[in-house]
């Protein structure tokens, strides 16, 4: 078996098969490293020069009958970052592996907004098809389509218009919406489609949205959508295609039964008795109670019984009801679009609810009622945000507000927002999803200055003309406009913010982060053991997402994963290996000037402080409270000393 990839120039309307050996590439995130470090040289131009490769690809194990195995990877240059970054969206090779290849890759820029159509036979390849389509009716679509706008009125327009071909090759379109094209934080797209209804299936949504790819492939190649389906199999042995003969395998390798495997791993995602809840959503508000994020991370400054208080009105007023319609009443529960007994899609009243959309235009700017924040969090969807960064602006650009660092006409909202914590009052705090429904639309029409600087560069670089643009009020307040915001820097300019949870995990010096790459528990520990348990859970999740497997199979895939390699004659230390291309992740992000950088933010600096004392760690509790900013840097550059040894890197891959 041979890993097969698909380079399509846009630019020349051409393509171009490669194979790899599978001791060379061994999935998409291999390959993505390999393109971008080695064949294109991406890090000497520019990201928003054509060589930013966009690839995206299925693990090889994609058109078995492994459950949670169909997840797509995709890599590229960010825009956010500016070094290399990875995203995944998951079910989407179930349908994608037709089109006979693993993975492809997106070079060159169109000369109108383009939609590449590939298409697999039992053969392989059968045809890449390039159609354009004019900017002013690509708006026309983004406007309102079949009562969707959006990302989900573009593919619904190209369910419509091109139903022959995606109905005979089973194609599941992946888009780009308005945020793709007018911020650098746009995702790609993908709803899964009814065949039988010529329909997006509603619950089915997924997003690669992380270091914002949609904007990439949008601004740098032109490209709208990609449609790839087809009949081609992947030549897999029979161990993995027979389910009775794959069951005995798992269940002979895990000494367990393969489906109670499964079962027990997915316990949070599908349902789990001890809450009565299930999914990201249902588990992690009861779980994590007084230590979630709230008020744009001001909670880590309030006194626990306050944050106590706080998490019973959002269990009463925002998960309770959750919890009564998706678990006591209608039980909508859908898969990404593979199939798969954990259906860890909850759907509330037509909506899929997670936890990191609700919680970054819910608690995390004050709203605690369901009603509220889902409107917010669909017009995101469909605007085609990244759902984690734009709650991080959202939050941001409200507090600069509430500080006064901003008056409402700044940025284009009505009123002042309500981030009074003290105030104890749900209602109250519910006003500020309108206001983050007016920030959502103002940032991808560039309705003022502010939300044009901050749509066109981000946070960071946003922040600091910000500083100058406003010296008089930073220095009345004495508060700069980044120490509002979290995120860890990269390079001169790059930066990424962090999933909403109260931990060091993605602050500390790791050359991807913003995902779960990391130890994003709620711990504080000696830099050197953090480092230690960050490195570990680097590489199995480097693991998980380049054999497409979905993370919330990690507790029976990660034990397993090199057996599995095995079936298709690989034998592998999949430990070093991830070891070796992470390293060469670090390599290109050196050169790439996006080393990580030590934190600029005082807020960013406070989530790893307040947090040593939130879990009384005495020692560095101590060093904290005689020179914070000093102590930090020791926690924080021992901890990168450590991580470079582990990974056999030099320490000057982080900047202090």
């Amino acid at each position: 078996m041979r890993y097969r990839a698909l380079i399509i120039d846009v630019s020349a309307k051409s393509w171009e098969l490669r194979e790899y050996r599978l001791d060379e590439v061994l999935g998409p995130i291999d390959f993505g490293i390999k393109l971008h470090l080695e064949d294109v040289e991406s890090w000497k131009r520019s990201p928003y020069d054509p060589s930013n490769a966009l690839v995206l690809g299925a693990g090889v194990f994609a058109g078995s009958k492994l459950f949670g195995c169909h997840r797509v990877a995709v890599v590229f240059r960010s825009l956010e970052t500016m070094g290399l970054h990875v995203s995944t969206m998951g079910g989407v090779a179930y349908k994608f592996i037709g089109c006979g290849v693993h993975a492809i890759a997106i070079v060159g820029r169109a000369h109108k907004p383009t939609i590449v159509f590939i298409r697999g036979s039992e053969k392989g390849v059968e045809s890449v098809n390039f159609v354009n389509i004019e900017p002013h009716h690509l708006e026309s679509i983004y406007a309102g389509y079949g009562g969707r706008k959006g990302a989900y009125a573009l593919e619904k327009w190209l369910i419509d218009t091109f139903w022959d071909y995606i109905s005979e090759t089973h194609a599941r379109p992946i888009v780009v919406g308005p945020a793709a094209w007018r911020t650098i934080f746009g995702a790609l797209v993908s709803v899964d489609v009814d065949l039988t209804r010529r329909d997006l299936v509603e619950g089915s949504e997924e997003f690669a949205a992380r270091g914002g790819p949609g904007s990439v492939l949008a601004q740098v190649h032109n490209v709208a959508a990609i449609v790839a389906g087809g009949t081609w199999r992947p030549q897999l042995p029979t161990t993995l295609l027979n389910m009775s003969e794959l069951s005995k395998y798992v269940s002979d390798a895990l000494g367990k039964d393969y489906s109670s495997a499964v079962t027990e791993a997915t316990t949070k995602y599908r349902y789990d008795p001890h809450y009565g809840a299930g999914g990201t959503f249902g588990v992690n508000y009861p779980h994590y109670r007084e230590l979630l994020p709230l008020f744009n991370f001001n909670s880590i400054y309030l006194r626990k019984e306050i944050r106590k208080r706080i998490a019973d009105l959002i269990i009463e007023h925002y998960w309770k009801p959750f919890k009564e319609e998706v678990f006591e009443k209608s039980k909508v529960w859908r898969t990404c679009g593979e199939p798969c007994p954990a259906a860890c899609k909850k759907v509330w009243r037509g909506k899929k609810v997670d936890y990191e959309p609700f919680e970054g235009v819910g608690p995390l700017i004050g709203v605690m009622k369901l009603d509220k924040s889902v409107k917010v969090v669909d017009e995101i969807d469909q605007l085609g945000f990244d759902a984690i960064e734009i709650g991080h602006v959202i939050a941001w650009l409200l507090e600069s507000v509430y500080r006064g660092l901003l008056e409402p006409e700044d940025i284009g909202i009505s009123e002042r927002p309500i981030l009074d914590p003290l105030l104890l009052n749900v209602d109250l705090w519910s006003r500020n999803a309108e206001l983050a429904l007016e920030l959502v639309r103002g940032l991808v029409n560039k309705r003022t200055e502010v939300l044009k600087l901050v749509a066109e560069l981000g946070i960071r670089r946003a922040a600091k003309i910000l500083d100058d643009r406003y010296v008089a009020r930073v220095s009345a307040l004495g508060l700069r406009f980044e120490d509002l915001a979290i995120y860890l820097p990269f390079g001169s300019h790059g930066y990424m913010t962090p999933n909403f949870y109260w931990t060091p995990g993605f602050l500390v010096p790791i050359p991807i982060t913003g995902r779960y790459w990391t130890n994003y528990s709620t711990t504080f520990m000696e830099p050197e053991e953090y480092a230690k348990t960050v490195f570990v859970r680097a590489l199995k999740e480097y693991e998980l997402d380049n054999a497409g497997f979905c993370r919330f199979h990690r507790g029976w895939a990660e034990k397993i994963l090199a057996k599995l390699y095995e079936c298709l004659g690989v034998s592998i230390d999949i430990d070093e290996h991830a070891k070796e291309m992470y390293r060469k992740i670090v390599e290109y992000n050196v050169k790439a000037d996006a080393k990580p950088r030590f934190l600029e933010s005082e807020r960013a600096k406070d989530v790893i402080v307040t947090l040593a004392t939130e879990l009384g760690a005495s020692e560095w509790e101590s060093k904290f409270s005689k020179n914070r900013d000093d102590a930090l840097k020791e926690w924080w550059s021992r901890f990168a000393k450590a991580f470079a040894e582990l990974l056999g890197i030099d320490p000057s891959y982080a900047e202090l």
